[in-house]
């Protein structure tokens, strides 16, 4: 069952209910310190402080857990890439929305731990790995469709829609998201640098000439 399903089996009813947002707030809890693999669902209905039966009344597993925790994650995705952000500017104001976007996420404890776990879980569990990429793949997929269609205008050139844009990210990512993966709260170099010289670098190689 995919993520948009379980949602919609779960209906917005059971997704309100107190018990649900306690379990899901344990599993965001007990995951992230301990990972998904040495959570038990005992211990999950235990931190969430509800009976073993409510907690199979609202999930059947683990996974379903985790499959709600993703589709919060989800959210955070979208709100930090809003609909129409594409149109918000030139390529140098829509690239800086997109930027800071990012930046904004790797700011976030609840982000950074849930990469955590997923690093530290996947091999074990190589689903969720798989879970996460089909979440990510379709904000990844904007980014390449506004650079496809800036190259198809005559303003960018960009051969490889798809790897330019990962460049971007990866630039991003480098100094951001991973000294704060391995515990480091401040970046080597400022943001606001970070975003500009990106930019500048990006544009310098892909706008057409």
């Amino acid at each position: 069952m995919d993520l948009r399903s379980a949602e919609i089996e779960a209906g917005p009813k059971s997704r309100r209910s107190p018990s649900r947002e306690a379990i899901v707030a344990a599993a965001e809890r007990l995951f992230l310190e301990r990972g998904f693999g040495s959570v038990s669902m005992d211990e999950l209905a235990e931190t969430a402080g509800v009976a073993r039966r409510t907690l199979y009344n609202q999930f059947a597993s683990k996974e379903e857990i985790f499959r709600e925790m993703l589709g919060r994650v989800s959210g955070q995705l979208e709100g930090a890439f809003p609909p129409g952000i594409e149109t918000q500017g030139d390529v140098e104001d829509v690239l800086r929305l997109v930027a800071h976007a990012i930046l904004g996420l790797h700011r976030q404890p609840g982000y950074l731990g849930f990469l955590r776990m997923l690093v530290a879980d996947s091999r074990q569990f190589p689903w969720i790995a798989e879970a996460f990429a089909a979440v990510m793949e379709p904000q990844n997929e904007r980014l390449t469709r506004y650079l496809a269609h800036l190259t198809a205008m005559g303003i960018l050139d960009c051969r490889n829609p798809l790897l330019a844009a990962h460049q971007f990210m990866g630039a991003l990512n480098e100094f951001s998201l991973w000294p704060r993966m391995l515990g480091r709260d401040s970046l080597a170099v400022p943001a606001e640098d970070l975003v500009e010289e990106t930019i500048r670098m990006f544009l310098q190689y892909y706008r057409r000439r």
